[in-house]
């Protein structure tokens, strides 16, 4: 039987993408049975993502030592993160289940071309303004995702589907640019396997703020 590895794509992700990696460890790992001694404390993990978050927006703001403060913060907290998966595949008991648990990826065992699982929307919340994030579970074997959008009108029917194009990352799957206000329905597919892509989410619904 194959054994299974943390994935360690967050060591090269864009920053955003750090921060939610780093986040869904922080909210998933602290507290589940698999994992009672982590070698980081929560507390650690979650000043050193506050820490980063706010490296960044100062960065908004230009400078070079405005960047090299931020580029030292992703390096602390992405040595914690490895620290982190370290430990986890240690104790994971080759359990994809457990694994998944402790809000790191599993670097993918299967090469064989198969159908791909319906996504499911396990949460769609506000971000930014104009801005709405969609949460979904793993979806092994895919390469990329896309999400459509549409704007519900006064009726209560969507209107025409707006695709959001394809992102890399299930933990960045995000549309911007919506009305404040307004409400939308969201459906995310999966692309790759044997038929290209899955089948479309059930559609969830969420006002934009």
């Amino acid at each position: 039987m194959p054994h299974l590895r943390v994935q360690l794509g967050f060591t090269s992700a864009n920053d955003h993408t750090l921060e939610e990696i780093a986040g869904s460890v922080h909210d998933n790992l602290f507290g589940t049975p698999a994992y009672p001694t982590p070698p980081v404390t929560q507390d650690t993990l979650q000043t050193a993502l506050t820490d980063f978050s706010a490296s960044l927006a100062a960065q908004l703001q230009g400078g070079t030592a405005a960047t090299a403060d931020k580029n030292s913060k992703r390096d602390a907290l992405i040595t914690l993160l490895r620290q982190l998966a370290s430990y986890v595949q240690e104790r994971c008991g080759n359990d994809l289940a457990t694994l998944l648990a402790s809000g790191f990826d599993a670097v993918s065992m299967n090469r064989a071309s198969t159908q791909l699982a319906q996504p499911l929307i396990k949460e769609l919340i506000n971000g930014l303004s104009g801005q709405l994030r969609v949460r979904i579970g793993p979806i092994p074997n895919a390469r990329c995702f896309e999400i459509r959008y549409a704007l519900i009108g006064p009726g209560g029917a969507p209107g025409p589907g707006q695709s959001a194009g394809l992102i890399t990352n299930s933990r960045a799957l995000s549309i911007e640019g919506l009305t404040p206000g307004a409400n939308y329905t969201v459906q995310v597919r999966a692309i790759g396997g044997s038929t290209g892509y899955s089948d479309w989410s059930d559609p969830v619904s969420h006002m934009s703020l």
